[in-house]
């Protein structure tokens, strides 16, 4: 038969030997946690992949890594304002405007996009727009696709126009708006003048080219000189008669095809 101390030395041997096993099983159980998490993490931020069915939102930022805008995908009220290198432009641009897309470059100005609206006002008269644009490099659209109806006036089509390279289009704007503003005179008029046609026979923005259908519902080709003057057009109209116009600086048309 086992003495006290004896019993005792067993007691603290079974003591101790519990407290080795408790050990392991924190650590195991601590392991197993950080497997779960680091799984769960994987699955779901690593793989930056997160399915849903549907999505309700008024606004939708499409950022870089670093938070940089890339595009928005807005309502009308939620729509952004215009932004130059992220940053507004002087004189603002607002917003809460244009439901659709806004594209941005690399340096976070904007650079095109996709808007879109339509209803009728209070008289019953409608009105609807379609517009999918690409801009130059620091200035305004020179590629866009555009429906215009007011009413049942409608216009439809692919525009191709020049803008200058410079001064950048929110510093040609502000200088515009600005001459706007100044009293009706000669001075205000030599200088619109001059902001819209810096170098004579060049316009700072020019349509160039129009592919598709005017109002009256002739569908046409217009090809234009660096002053927006149509110079060619090929045309058939509402009635099916096909024309080729050449025309001079002054819009006259100098010879046509058929005679």
């Amino acid at each position: 038969m086992n003495n006290p101390s004896q019993n005792q030395i067993s007691l603290e041997k079974q003591l101790a030997k519990m407290q080795k096993d408790l050990v392991r099983l924190k650590w195991y159980a601590g392991s197993l946690t950080l497997v779960f998490v680091a799984v769960f993490f994987l699955a779901f931020t690593d793989s930056g992949i997160t399915r849903f069915k549907e999505i309700s939102a008024e606004r939708i930022n499409i950022v870089e890594s670093n938070g940089q805008l890339r595009m928005v995908i807005a309502n009308k009220e939620r729509s952004p304002e215009v932004l130059a290198y992220g940053k507004p432009l002087t004189p603002p641009i607002p917003g809460a405007n244009r439901p659709g897309l806004v594209f941005y470059n690399d340096e976070g100005t904007e650079n095109g996009g996709l808007v879109f609206m339509g209803g009728k006002d209070s008289t019953g008269k409608y009105h609807a727009t379609g517009h999918l644009s690409f801009d130059q490099y620091n200035q305004n659209q020179v590629l866009y696709l555009t429906y215009s109806d007011e009413n049942g006036a409608q216009k439809t089509g692919l525009n191709v126009d020049d803008w200058q390279t410079s001064p950048l289009f929110w510093d040609f704007r502000a200088e515009y708006k600005k001459a706007q503003k100044m009293p009706d005179s000669p001075k205000k008029d030599s200088l619109l003048k001059k902001l819209m046609e810096p170098t004579p026979g060049v316009k700072a923005v020019a349509q160039r080219v129009f592919v598709g259908k005017d109002v009256n519902k002739t569908a046409m080709v217009t090809l234009a000189d660096r002053m927006g003057k149509p110079r060619l057009q090929m045309l058939v109209d509402s009635n099916g008669t096909a024309k080729l116009n050449f025309l001079d600086e002054h819009g006259k048309v100098t010879y046509s095809l058929p005679k």
